[in-house]
């Protein structure tokens, strides 16, 4: 083993992103993790995974989990086993269906009582597509 690989750090962050449905959740997550953009996407149902790595200075591994929830009602009963153990939670919303603008104050105090109540420090994204 070389020094270099004595000396890395392997960090792991958990990203949450949840909203409405067809609010482009999966086309954002695809983009940021695979750097690949589709025209059409099909709906997605529970949730699906992406994961990107990245070095950092200083010789820092991250892996970077996105998990990418199918669109939620608010309140849905699986979310808070989805954002249970994240750093950051993501509300999508996008500028061509109006009503997600609408759940976005709504999705912020859910996700912020949600991550409350696991005592998670966590960070709330927005995200508009």
């Amino acid at each position: 083993m070389s020094d270099s690989e004595e000396d890395s750090q392997d960090k792991q962050l958990k990203i949450v992103v949840i909203g409405d449905g067809a609010s482009g959740k999966t086309s954002l997550a695809t983009r940021f993790a695979q750097e690949a953009f589709g025209k059409q996407y099909k709906q997605t149902i529970g949730l699906d995974f992406f994961l990107k790595r990245i070095t950092l200075p200083g010789n820092l591994n991250v892996t970077l989990q996105v998990w990418d929830i199918g669109g939620q009602s608010i309140g849905g009963k699986m979310l808070d086993k989805y954002v249970y153990g994240a750093q950051v939670l993501s509300h999508t919303h996008t500028h061509t269906h109006t009503h997600t603008h609408t759940h976005t104050f709504l999705w912020s105090v859910v996700l912020h009582v949600r991550a409350n109540l696991h005592c998670n420090r966590v960070s709330l994204l927005g995200l508009g597509n």
